[in-house]
């Protein structure tokens, strides 16, 4: 028979919070693990110290490397998935043997723990088990005696180890946040706090629970005293959430400038994806802004900065955002709101002016001004070749907006003109017969070699091309990550597998 294995939380430091389960496992196993830093006492150890009985094996689990370097051939990470390994064959030696086995993990074993890859290792071959521990975050709450989020706030647990732009963006996106693994990090922490404003109230708690706990503002730590044993709490603002985005702005009347700049409300296409296609001058614009507004995955990749205040939201509230970032923009505040692609293709720009259409009268107007982006047809396009490069039409396959029936009749039309058409929206989870809808239709007038382009994340580590015919497209792969581009008679391929069609009709 072999033995059990026990991920066994101790909590964030002090002996009193360890649970009755924990302390019951310890007392009676037959081997007691733990890990260790370079150079280092076990903190885990010292934690359970009392309840070790005596003359229990023990299993000191060293690291190999922390934070410094090592001459290890897989760098860092190579380093420690051997030590992982080997740990994993000691304890499995113990278990073999018919032996309890208890590892012991400060705070929660499977929260930013060692243990869980133990786990990922032993779980599979030997009985395992894991009790839980109070993890240090709610350790420094009690410490701080001050509620971190309340009623629908949004809690985030970040690690300092993030890029700053990054954490910088995550605090901004949330309500409240813990920020863990500081120590060498602390000072580019500090920065995306300040970048997102959320500094003047982010509180510091060092070696909570334990004798030598303190916390203080983060504004006022010394970059050089943090140890390991320290986090960030950074209490949520318990707002309402308005109708676009995370906090809401209280009712107010127009008011001017503070800064004496002039008030307009920017509607910005940031391209397909990939930075380098996000022209200087969206970059100026969003530079210059108070808000930025839009469906989340576009919000996020604008980059966060002291000032900015974020609003992202679903995908299907065009004008709800809209209607919002005009109010905004009425009060004086500079504001852009951004899409994928270009902003007048399929994106915002419409939303804004229909908003601002519908408005009451007396209202005063707020000047629009709508910054050009990189669409998505031309980076398929450009990646094809040069597929576009006589008259084509573009074309959205949703009937969200409108009935399948005028998507229909459009389709006959370009179908029977000859155009080359770039298609939108393709399919969704609840749109999925559309694309073979088209191509059947598409048949009824173009020959089945008719050349067909498949762009997928074109622009992002993911991207995909794939060139085929109308017949011989696979309709059920295609999904919203994708863009078509159907061919004119006179498209065509070149030996080395480019797309392009002619500029003139005979």
């Amino acid at each position: 028979m072999t033995g059990r294995l026990y991920g066994v939380g101790l909590g964030p430091g002090d002996p009193e919070l360890i649970t009755r389960k924990a302390a019951r496992l310890i007392e009676s196993a037959d081997v007691i693990a733990f890990h260790a830093g370079v150079g280092k006492q076990s903190n885990a150890r010292t934690i359970a110290a009392d309840l070790i009985p005596a003359g229990v094996v023990e299993e000191e689990l060293r690291y190999p490397v922390t934070t410094g370097t090592t001459a290890h051939p897989g760098g860092y990470a190579g380093a420690m998935a051997e030590f992982y390994e080997d740990c994993a064959s000691r304890l499995a030696a113990h278990l073999a043997e018919g032996r309890t086995v208890v590892v012991l993990a400060e705070g929660d074993p499977l929260f930013y723990g060692s243990f869980m890859y133990l786990h990922d290792r032993l779980s599979p071959r030997f009985e395992t088990e894991v009790v839980p521990g109070v993890p240090a975050f709610a350790a420094a709450t009690a410490v701080l005696a001050s509620p971190l989020v309340r009623q629908t706030d949004v809690l985030t647990v970040l690690p300092g180890t993030l890029p700053v732009p990054e954490l910088a963006r995550r605090l901004a996106d949330t309500d409240g946040a813990i920020i863990m693994k500081l120590g060498r990090r602390f000072p580019g922490v500090v920065d995306a706090l300040r970048q997102a404003g959320r500094l003047e109230h982010a509180l510091y708690v060092e070696r909570a629970s334990m004798p030598a706990e303190r916390w203080m503002p983060v504004a006022d730590v010394d970059p050089a005293t943090v140890p390991y044993f320290s986090l960030i709490v950074v209490p949520g603002d318990s707002v309402a959430t308005d109708p676009g985005g995370r906090r809401a702005e209280s009712s107010a009347q127009p008011v001017a400038d503070p800064a004496g700049r002039s008030t307009r409300l920017f509607v910005i296409g940031l391209g397909p994806g990939p930075d380098r296609w996000l022209t200087p001058e969206a970059s100026a614009a969003l530079e210059q802004v108070d808000h930025v507004i839009g469906y989340a995955p576009y919000v996020n990749r604008v980059p966060q900065r002291e000032g900015l205040t974020r609003h992202a939201s679903g995908n299907t509230v065009e004008v709800d955002r809209a209607r919002f970032a005009l109010d905004l923009a009425q009060r004086g505040e500079r504001v852009a709101v951004v899409s994928g692609g270009d902003a007048g293709v399929f994106g915002m720009a419409s939303a804004v002016f229909e908003a601002a259409a519908a408005r009451e009268e007396g209202l005063p107007d707020v000047p629009i001004e709508v910054l050009p982006g990189i669409s998505a047809v031309q980076a398929v396009a450009a990646k094809a070749g040069a597929p576009i490069g006589a008259d084509f039409a573009v074309l959205s396959l949703s009937d969200r907006l409108k009935p399948w029936s005028v998507i229909e009749k459009r389709l006959h039309a370009i179908a029977e003109a000859d155009l080359v058409l770039a298609v939108y929206n393709p399919a969704s989870r609840s749109r999925t017969s559309q694309v073979a809808d088209l191509q059947k239709l598409f048949l009824e007038h173009r020959s089945p070699d008719t050349v067909v382009v498949v762009g997928r994340d074109v622009g992002r580590a993911e991207e995909s091309l794939t060139v085929t015919t109308l017949a011989e497209l696979e309709a059920d792969t295609i999904d919203m990550k994708c863009l078509l581009i159907v061919g004119a008679s006179s498209t065509t391929v070149t030996a080395a597998g480019q797309v392009w069609t002619p500029r003139f009709v005979e």
